[in-house]
C-alpha cells in the first residue's frame, strides 16, 4: 500500500482468513491467495486485541499494549503501524480511515 497508517485508523476482519492458535503463535491462512503466514507472541497479542475491540481506533490498541509491555510509545507506535500496514499488504485485514 502506498497509504500510511495512522493511530486513528480502524481495522476490521475480512472474510476469508482461517486462524489457528499453535503454542504461542497465530497462523493465519488466507484464502483468496492460498498462503499461510505466522505471527510471533506480540504479533499475536496484536491480533487478538484487533479482534476483541473491532472498529477501534489503533490508538486505543497501542494504549493497551503500553499498559502490557514494558516498551517507549514512540517505539511501540511504530511497530504497531509497521503490523498493521504489513497485514493489509497481505489482505489479512481492512484498514478503514
Amino acid at each position: 500500500m502506498d497509504r500510511t497508517v495512522s493511530l486513528t485508523a480502524r481495522v476490521r476482519m475480512p472474510d476469508g482468513i482461517l486462524l489457528q492458535l499453535l503454542q504461542d503463535e497465530l497462523i493465519l491462512l488466507n484464502l483468496s491467495n492460498g498462503t499461510y503466514y505466522s505471527l510471533n507472541p506480540i504479533g499475536t497479542r496484536i491480533w487478538q486485541l484487533l479482534q476483541a475491540t473491532p472498529m477501534q481506533p489503533l490508538q486505543g490498541i497501542l494504549d493497551t499494549l503500553l499498559e502490557e509491555y514494558e516498551t517507549s510509545a514512540d517505539r511501540c507506535a511504530h511497530d504497531l503501524l509497521a503490523l498493521v500496514s504489513q497485514l493489509e499488504e497481505h489482505r489479512l485485514l481492512e484498514v478503514v480511515d
